[in-house]
């Protein structure tokens, strides 16, 4: 029997079948941070039970954290923050788990530092107490979040009851115009299977455009599949990912470096494999997206005016928005630009945003902040002077963390504020109590910031040639 590269990886981790929907799964890998472990340990400790495998966890500081500078815990003024970050070092301690805090050097966004550090690969199966676990499926991995009982369970067994998801194939064929990225791809996707289109899904994508883009772009799509409802994101690794992984720390090395190749460049899809849905896009047809609304697959291009309301959702969503149904998305003020998130915080973002800032200024009425995604990430952008065209442009330039794509730290959106975001989700209040978020790529986050409205970045793109 033909098999897709999903339904490969869960038989290869599959220790036991429950029954005819649930399988007993092994979690090579599983990740935490301060905000959703510390119920999980609770029940770990009045279970008297211990973390059977200690070696295969990783604990993160990111939700909570702020993103000014702070010389230490103390520094930081929500007690409820501090306390958790204190509660998670404690748990770590105890169990003997590796731990990136505040002050390591390592420390960044969850899934940004495991992958530059080497820690995911082709064929694992990796969890988290995290929707956007999705985001290693860009390396050839099952990754998925879990909830605090599924914690606690990995903690104490390395397993999971887990129920398989159905293979839905995604294939973006053609050629991306130039200006538009990954983050428009999957937009598009999202807008166009709707919020839950992928529901009960693992959604592989796959064709030429996918495969042109870089690994970092890569790990974009994955990361925001999980807006449309999909559980599991994965794209087939190839020698990008190969030459992605090589070197890094906790990637295979020597002899083992040459066996995980082999076994690496088998993991793929059979030739006849049977999907239970399709989903074509074409590439070349793609424009810069932008959200209008309040869940994420109310996008559209940039070019297009604000739809007229289909239905109950649309009308709160424009009235949430403050928008009226046919005005220009061009025409759409914005208060805030705010680059950052698991989705487009890495180096490739902050490359590509300094591109459209370099030698401009934001508007005067726009407040900008720019969050790394990782301690790495910010010092590589500071290596090659980024962050001197970020503050020169006007933005703030922070400390690494989730920062306000959550607004569970001190980066809150004020109400009413309308924020141009590259983060993954525009749900009400997402970003602060009241706050208006329009989701988009770096780098029309940075056009937007410019101009101080909704704009197209390939304007700014063109006046570079």
């Amino acid at each position: 029997m033909q098999k897709t590269l999903y339904d490969k990886l869960v038989d290869s981790h599959t220790v036991k079948i429950i029954d005819d929907e649930t399988v007993l799964l092994y979690v090579d890998f599983h990740i935490m941070n301060e905000y959703t472990c510390p119920q999980a340990f609770a029940g770990l400790h009045a279970a008297n039970r211990e973390v059977w495998r200690p070696s295969a966890h990783l604990a993160v500081v990111d939700h909570v954290n702020p993103t000014r500078d702070i010389l230490s815990l103390e520094d930081i003024q929500d007690e409820g923050g501090k306390l958790q970050i204190k509660t998670l070092i404690k748990n770590c301690q105890r169990h003997d788990i590796e731990l990136f805090d505040l002050f390591d050097p390592r420390q960044g966004i969850e899934h940004i530092v495991v992958p530059e550090n080497g820690m995911a690969w082709p064929g694992m199966v990796v969890a988290c107490g995290d929707s956007h676990t999705t985001t290693y499926g860009a390396l050839g991995a099952l990754g998925f979040g879990i909830g605090t009982s599924e914690i606690e369970h990995v903690l104490a067994t390395q397993t999971l009851a887990y129920q398989p998801l159905k293979p839905m194939l995604v294939t973006v064929s053609g050629v991306l115009p130039m200006g538009v990225t990954a983050k428009d791809i999957v937009m598009k996707f999202v807008a166009q299977v709707e919020a839950g289109g992928a529901s009960g899904y693992a959604v592989e994508f796959t064709g030429d455009a996918i495969s042109a883009l870089s690994v970092e772009g890569r790990m974009t799509i994955c990361n925001m599949a999980v807006e449309a409802g999909a559980r599991a994101a994965i794209i087939a690794a190839d020698k990008k990912v190969f030459d992605y992984l090589k070197g890094r720390p906790r990637a295979p090395k020597g002899q083992n470096w040459d066996a995980a190749i082999v076994k690496w460049r088998d993991l793929k899809t059979d030739k006849n494999a049977i999907f239970a849905a399709e989903v074509e896009i074409d590439a070349s047809k793609i424009v810069p997206h932008v959200t209008w609304g309040t869940s994420p697959d109310q996008a559209l291009p940039i070019t297009s005016i604000i739809p007229e309301p289909q239905n109950q959702a649309d009308k709160r969503a424009l009235e949430y928005m403050g928008l009226s149904a046919g005005v220009k998305l061009t025409s759409v003020e914005i208060d805030l630009a705010f680059i950052g998130s698991c989705t487009n915080a890495r180096i490739s973002d902050l490359r590509r945003a300094a591109n459209i800032l370099k030698g401009r200024k934001i508007a005067k009425n726009v407040q900008g902040i720019i969050v790394p995604g990782s301690k790495s990430v910010k010092k590589m952008a500071e290596d090659e002077g980024l962050d001197i065209i970020f503050k020169s442009a006007g933005f703030e330039w922070r400390n690494s963390g989730c920062s306000m794509c959550l607004a569970m730290n001190d980066d809150v959106a004020a109400e009413y504020t309308r924020c141009a975001s590259s983060t993954n989700r525009n749900f009400e209040g997402r970003q602060g109590r009241g706050a208006r978020t329009h989701l988009m790529s770096p780098e029309m986050v940075a056009a937007a910031a410019i101009k101080g409205h909704l704009t197209d970045s390939r304007d700014f793109m063109e006046l570079r040639l």
